[in-house]
């Protein structure tokens, strides 16, 4: 059996509660075993950076450090913003000597050792690279056929790292999307930004970067938006009716997780993979738009 450390982090314990559910039952059907890691806090988020950078590395380190204690299992972080904030610290604190001797004599005295023997992993690279496209596809048993699907990244999974895809030219969601039996569309803002925290802080620009995605989905005759984050899924899901009014364009176009998808196609139920708790659901076999 496969065994992974689980960093859920703070949004897929809130509004990316669907993320979490589906990801936890999808692994389980393919007989993955997800520990979470105990006692985990806030990654520190990539806002904080700019705050105070060494806080946010010392934030993110913490988690690092009490994965290490299981023998340096690999972190899943299916959060883009955590799995960006994780990767970031690992890479800083191996970078940069003098940011790694105070972080870790900070961790020292909560009794905490930082090695940086734990990889950091997105669940999309995972299922596609350990588990593989072969194993993946024996478990599809209802392939989500006639289905056409906007593969969208998001940008923090893909820059500035390359562990989960070509970075300029990612692949690896259309091929999970094929797997499951949908038809993957050929989307160019695929690695574009949603919109990020603007939609709070600078709603105006925020709110103008998801119409941008959700008008060119639209456009593509796309029945679905798939995606690997949680920000960029409240983002295009939660925005479209004030969207809609600002701009008087229908651009209602239904948002799931990848794990859903692929959840779907294995066969899982729609509460197994917390359909019912999309604002708008996809007209897929055996789903009521």
């Amino acid at each position: 059996m496969r065994e992974y450390l689980y960093y859920p982090g703070c949004s897929l314990k809130g509004v990316g509660g669907p993320y979490e559910q589906s990801l936890l039952s999808a692994f389980s059907k393919l007989g993955v075993k997800l520990t979470e890691i105990a006692d985990w806090n806030c990654c520190g988020a990539t806002a904080y950076m700019s705050v105070d950078a060494n806080m946010a590395i010392a934030l993110a380190a913490r988690n690092l450090a009490i994965a290490e204690r299981s023998d340096g299992q690999d972190i899943i972080a299916p959060c883009s913003g955590c799995y960006l904030s994780l990767t970031k610290a690992k890479a800083m604190l191996e970078q940069y000597p003098e940011l790694r001797a105070k972080v870790v004599g900070a961790l020292g005295q909560a009794s905490l050792r930082y090695t940086g023997r734990s990889n950091v992993r997105h669940p999309l690279e995972v299922l596609m690279t350990d588990i593989g496209a072969k194993e993946l596809k024996k478990l599809v048993t209802k392939p989500l056929k006639n289905l056409r699907v906007v593969p969208y990244y998001g940008c923090a999974i893909l820059r500035p790292y390359k562990a989960v895809s070509d970075p300029y030219a990612p692949t690896v969601l259309e091929e999970m999307i094929s797997l499951a039996g949908a038809t993957p569309v050929d989307y160019p803002y695929k690695g574009r930004c949603c919109g990020g925290m603007l939609t709070s802080g600078v709603q105006t620009v925020g709110l103008r970067l998801a119409e941008i995605l959700l008008e060119a989905a639209k456009s593509a005759q796309a029945d679905v938006i798939v995606t690997t984050c949680p920000l960029c899924h409240y983002n295009l899901e939660c925005y479209q009716d004030k969207l809609r009014k600002s701009t008087g364009k229908d651009l209602g176009v239904p948002v799931m997780y990848f794990t859903q998808m692929l959840g779907l196609a294995m066969g899982l139920s729609e509460e197994e993979v917390g359909m019912n708790r999309l604002l708008r659901k996809p007209a897929i076999a055996g789903v009521t738009a």
